[in-house]
């Protein structure tokens, strides 16, 4: 059932587009799974989605001809659990392929199946090579990103960089945690949950996996999950005791809480969200953690008026979410036209919200991806256009680098008026 499972939302994913943690979650549930099996449908749903070009060159190296889309799947799937998952015997990555096809109604594609994947099993330590070692299709097809993304990573990190990256895009995310310290210490927390400090940021602890969800640590409030860099974007709009801040796009609630968490719940955040569904996770948090001064309101950030002004403005604004990918695989599946209208839409998001800040305030600009025309180009434009506003920091984060998502914050002071 894991293997049908994963199969499933494969076909949920190639025939909708659907996101892939929302097909895999009604999937696991629909079918009944167990925690285990249902680990095990979403490594091999994931894992394929993150390796997907690969496998189809490897699969297509071996079998010659059209394959039918579902039979595809299947051997992907296969080549999968033969490639990458060591704990899953090769013959029976092999023989339950077959039966998965001859099952579904394939039994004609279950020689074509059981001859590849062999083939995939007798070659695992010399695969077909991958053609043109130095250029941007050769990294394309080795880590599975589209070749439009990869061209547009070398133009800012150069060939060897764009690598580095792309190889921590299909890395295992680390599971980081931040301390509530409103109710815990760090030490306190990471000895619950058998963390590690962060080498450099306080309150902030590694997990090497396990279910910390379902612990008393979790239950009382004593940390979130947040990655380092949103957390440090936070910190470089320097949230205070007593202050006011308005949290616009808060969903899922991080950056309020580190906000509220180091003004020592003393002051107010408004959390605002368009969507008021993902809103309430946002309020669960608020309860969780008991942070008072955290209040959530509904609301479009293109109808802020500066009827209301904050000493801070955290602006995490929608972007391609191209440094998450190691955390969505399915990122890497937008189409770039999907991502064109982008840098306009932050544009007016960033002007709208901007009225909201106070004289002598500050304003602060996020996202959760590299790309210089959402972040550096908005950024810049918006100062031409906003001369009361000046930049005071300026960072762009990378998995291979820092450790971190990839991420981009900005801040910018409003002169105060004379």
């Amino acid at each position: 059932m894991p293997r049908k499972t994963a199969l499933d939302a494969l076909e949920r994913f190639r025939r909708d587009g659907a996101w892939s943690r929302q097909v895999m979650t009604a999937l696991v549930k629909k079918n009944g799974l167990d925690a285990r099996d249902g680990a095990l449908a979403s490594r091999m749903f994931y894992g394929v989605l993150q390796n997907r070009t690969l496998l189809d060159y490897t699969v297509d190296s071996f079998a010659k001809g059209k394959l039918e889309p579902k039979v595809r799947d299947i051997l992907r799937l296969g080549a999968y659990q033969i490639l990458f998952m060591d704990r899953v015997p090769d013959h029976a990555a092999v023989s339950e392929s077959v039966g998965l096809c001859r099952s579904l109604g394939y039994a004609r594609a279950s020689g074509l199946m059981n001859a590849v994947l062999r083939r995939v099993m007798e070659h695992k330590d010399e695969l077909p090579a991958v053609p043109g070692k130095g250029t941007a299709q050769y990294l394309s097809i080795l880590y599975s990103h589209p070749l439009w993304l990869v061209e547009e990573l070398m133009g800012r990190r150069g060939y060897d960089g764009a690598e580095a990256v792309l190889r921590a895009d299909n890395a295992e995310p680390p599971v980081y945690l931040q301390v509530n310290t409103l109710r815990a210490t760090p030490e306190a927390c990471a000895q619950a949950l058998g963390a590690v400090p962060h080498p450099t940021l306080p309150g902030c602890l590694l997990l090497d996996g396990g279910d910390f969800l379902h612990t008393d640590a979790f239950r009382d409030g004593w940390f979130y999950v947040q990655d380092p860099a949103a957390r440090m974007a936070v910190m470089a709009g320097d949230p205070r005791p007593g202050e006011s801040v308005l949290d616009v796009c808060a969903a899922p609630g991080g950056k309020s809480f580190a906000a509220a968490i180091a003004m020592k719940n003393e002051g107010r955040v408004l959390a605002r969200d368009i969507s008021g569904a993902k809103l309430n996770l946002v309020m669960d948090g608020v309860d969780r953690l008991g942070l008072s001064c955290v209040e959530c309101r509904a609301g479009d950030a293109r109808e802020i008026d500066g009827t209301e002004r904050f000493d801070l403005v955290i602006a995490d604004l929608p972007c391609s979410g191209l440094g998450v990918i190691r955390k969505k695989p399915d990122i890497r599946f937008r189409e770039p036209s999907e991502l064109d209208r982008l840098p306009e839409l932050q544009a007016e998001l960033l002007s709208c919200v901007s009225r909201a800040v106070r004289p002598g305030g500050r304003l602060l600009y996020s996202t959760c991806t590299w790309r210089e025309r959402e972040n550096e180009g908005v950024a810049d434009a918006f100062l031409r256009e906003h001369p009361d506003f000046i930049k005071t920091s300026e960072k762009t984060f990378w998995p291979d680098l820092d450790g971190t998502d990839g991420f981009y914050l900005c801040r910018m002071d409003r002169k105060n008026e004379i």
